[in-house]
């Protein structure tokens, strides 16, 4: 029998490398899942972040609806809606995870409970979070809608898979937060963080729907993939929950955590995409718009 082509199995090496990787995660996954079913039927936490999750990625579904009967919105108004989520998930960051998490850490007496050491700790987490999205970001192929394909082999994969991949970079901090924060905060403060993450999902899945139109995808296609980028959210919220919901000592490194993957997302994704096309006065009237009520949501209800 004529021997398989060298160069044909090395072409096909990349592609082989994502599935197998594919397959670790899903087996991963798996086992999380059971984890996290084990702690829902004994943490009020995890079944408190599963409901604000869940809360969040109906409102994403809920963003993707106009785009039924609306055209594509104008540059100006996807990136101030860009920057409304992102000042809503910057002050959701200060108030509703790093403030929460000093605190945490000055209580639990963590290295002696001094100032400087909360700050070391909170400080140290949020960097932990951010270099974790940094490697997800280098690691895991995706496409944005503006700056094109990254990750490893990110040529192997259709391009249905890159944005469904990039939108889970996007969502998965802000589901961990939410998850984060039903295990870290009062009742009051963990719902004013869903409820914020919650309103700035219903622009950002009006946004996802009406980019995948404009990128190609039919109208059905779109408004699915943007009603499905929600789902990565419930899940991220029971695990952030489930993790820090085994140690009191945990809280504070979960809080920072979440706190550094989405001020990675914020700078890395949010922000450039507003700023690229001429918009900035209106992207940062967004943020301001969206730092000042997420703030408010959050000092009132706590």
């Amino acid at each position: 029998m004529p021997s398989e082509n060298p160069s044909v199995l090395t072409s096909q090496l990349p592609r082989l490398r994502i599935w197998i990787g594919l397959t670790i995660c899903a087996i991963g996954l798996l086992a999380l899942c059971g984890q996290m079913w084990a702690a829902l039927q004994s943490q009020p936490s995890a079944q408190a972040a599963l409901l604000g999750g869940s809360i969040a990625a109906l409102a994403t579904a809920l963003g993707t609806l106009p785009v039924l009967l609306a055209q594509r919105p104008s540059g100006r108004v996807q990136d101030t809606l860009f920057g409304f989520g992102a000042g809503v998930m910057l002050a959701a960051c200060a108030f509703s995870l790093v403030i929460p998490g000093l605190n945490a850490a000055r209580s639990a007496h963590l290295f002696g409970g001094s100032n400087w050491a909360a700050g070391a700790i909170v400080g140290i987490a949020i960097l932990m979070g951010g270099l974790a999205l940094l490697a997800m970001d280098h690691l895991l192929p995706h496409e944005h809608f503006i700056k094109g394909r990254e990750g490893s082999d990110a040529k192997q994969l259709r391009r249905t898979w890159l944005f469904v991949f990039a939108i889970v970079l996007h969502n998965l901090p802000e589901g961990l937060a939410i998850g984060v924060g039903y295990a870290g905060n009062e009742g009051l403060r963990a719902n004013a963080l869903a409820i914020g993450i919650a309103i700035q999902d219903v622009p950002e899945g009006f946004v996802v729907a009406a980019a995948l139109i404009a990128a190609g995808y039919g109208r059905r296609l779109a408004i699915a993939l943007g009603m499905a980028s929600g789902l990565v959210e419930p899940l991220g919220a029971v695990i952030g929950a489930t993790v820090v919901g085994h140690s009191a000592m945990l809280l504070p490194w979960g809080l920072g955590f979440a706190a550094g993957a989405m001020l990675f997302v914020i700078s890395h994704e949010i922000i450039p995409e507003s700023h690229r096309k001429g918009h900035e006065a209106f992207a940062t009237a967004g943020l301001m718009t969206g730092f000042v009520l997420m703030m408010v949501l959050d000092t009132a209800l706590a």
